[in-house]
């Protein structure tokens, strides 16, 4: 299992997303303290659907005591500010991907103190950053790609057709 770690998230709307896309995939969502929101606010709800009895989820008074938690746990931090493409970090199961808030990423001497772990999404120059739950999803797919998609369901099927007919044709 994968964990996201959300620093100081801002946008209930981008947790929700973020929740729901945590429990299609069975990944471990934790938010650090302080939130921009409340936990009961309507957006959250709304965007996370009716998949909130699958999410797994941790809340923390700081990073700190998240570490302090998983004293093992492999960490990688994404930020626009990183030199090291994600794709080209190797994720293990377990792993710990970290983002920050929206308007302001994750704190600068934490990223100075994991410099090595610190991974970017590519993206055009112009381009400030991309949306906070299209990184986390970008993020943690290319992870669960490299790791087979493990425990997720791979195939899907049409309600009213075969596909081995289509496969023929």
């Amino acid at each position: 299992m994968f964990h996201i770690v959300l620093v100081e998230p801002e946008i209930p709307q981008n947790a929700g997303n973020i929740a729901r896309t945590c429990a299609a995939t069975g990944t471990h969502l934790h938010m650090i303290r302080p939130l921009g929101f409340e936990v009961s606010d309507k957006y959250l709800k709304r965007a996370g659907l009716d998949y909130w009895n699958l999410v797994d989820i941790s809340y923390y008074d700081s990073f700190d005591e998240l570490k302090e938690k998983y004293p093992n746990g492999r960490f990688f931090y994404f930020t626009t500010k990183a030199r090291q493409k994600h794709s080209d970090a190797a994720f293990q199961d377990g792993d710990f991907l970290v983002f920050g808030k929206e308007t302001k990423g994750l704190p600068e001497e934490l990223l100075l103190k994991h410099k090595g772990e610190c991974l970017r999404i590519p993206m055009f120059a112009q381009a400030r950053s991309l949306n906070l739950s299209n990184s986390v999803a970008v993020a943690l797919y290319e992870a669960l790609r490299q790791n087979d998609y493990p425990g997720l369901l791979s195939e899907g099927e049409l309600h009213n057709h075969d596909w081995s007919e289509a496969e023929e044709k």
